[in-house]
């Protein structure tokens, strides 16, 4: 049903492509075909199926690791929301982004509720991963080139040029850009609104949130960390809502693979997202938006 090299492979897949913006659902679906797993690529579109009780275990597994790696963040903003609840204030930074984590969290969720298992059933196939996997390389791509607009518009109304901003690598100096507290409430909702996209596989929510930052002006570093604070609480309660399924019946079977496989997720994905916290101090999105269009495309190509 799933073997133990199967359940590793999956899990190492997942802990890294939920972090790096290149969607872990799209290569659940893309990965098990090429290796011609195709007992797992049908279970992924079923309307219950082992392979998705397996990816209940991944995802919290996944969500867990983000917790553990921002933890002193989530003392700090659990610690903040409660004093403001008793005092009726939001008087400190940490409650202030706790409340905006709760308001981009509502529309993903409700939406989540309502339309995964049908969006799943119908497009959690190679070629429409193909298809969303390319879309999600343009989103990336698109994302920097208005970032990049918007840093050298700054520059020449202060006075520079947009080539003398420039460094090694082609990116504009023009300023931090925006901080995060600076983030109001109605756009955090809509950078969170922007993960009802991955419920398309293919699309990656790291990626679309990163993306959404960006437009609202914030810089790489807060985009990411806005990002990876709103994925965790949204990845555990999907996690944990489909915990059933994986203590029922669906998951006769492969309890222990599942074990093994989270274990893989979790590693993988605490170092992804080391690794991830210090890639975007100095660079983009721009290299996940090329391997996104190029993979998108040979999805495509391969499974038309």
């Amino acid at each position: 049903m799933l073997s133990y090299f199967q359940a590793i492979v999956i899990g190492l897949l997942q802990g890294v492509s939920e972090l790096f913006p290149v969607s872990s659902l799209g290569h659940s679906v893309l990965v098990p075909a090429l290796f011609g797993w195709h007992n797992l690529v049908g279970a992924q579109s079923a309307d219950e199926s082992f392979y998705l009780a397996f990816l209940v275990g991944l995802h919290v597994a996944t969500a867990l690791a983000l917790l553990v790696y921002y933890r002193r963040d989530w003392i700090r903003i659990v610690g903040g929301m409660l004093r403001s609840l008793r005092s009726r204030r939001i008087d400190s930074p940490d409650a202030r982004l706790g409340w905006l984590l709760v308001a981009a969290t509502i529309p993903v969720g409700l939406t989540g509720l309502i339309f995964e298992h049908p969006l799943r059933t119908l497009f959690a196939k190679p070629l429409a991963a193909g298809i969303f996997l390319t879309c999600n390389g343009v989103i990336l791509l698109a994302a920097e080139r208005l970032r990049r607009r918007s840093e050298a518009r700054v520059l020449v109304a202060a006075g520079g040029s947009a080539e003398a901003g420039l460094d090694d690598d082609g990116r504009i100096h023009a300023g931090d850009g925006r901080r995060l507290d600076t983030v109001g409430a109605v756009e955090a909702t809509g950078i969170g609104a922007a993960q009802i996209l991955a419920l398309f596989a293919g699309i990656s929510r790291s990626g679309v949130t990163m993306a959404a930052g960006l437009f609202r002006g914030l810089d790489h570093e807060d985009a990411v960390r806005f990002s990876f604070l709103l994925a965790t609480p949204i990845i555990l309660a999907a996690g944990l809502y489909k915990i059933p399924d994986l203590l029922g019946p669906l998951g006769d079977g492969i309890r222990p693979q599942m074990l093994v496989g989270s274990l893989c997720a979790a590693v993988a994905a605490y170092l992804s997202v080391r690794f991830l916290v210090r890639w975007f101090t100095t660079r983009t999105l721009t290299p996940f938006g090329i391997y996104c269009l190029i993979a998108g495309l040979l999805a495509v190509v391969r499974f038309h």
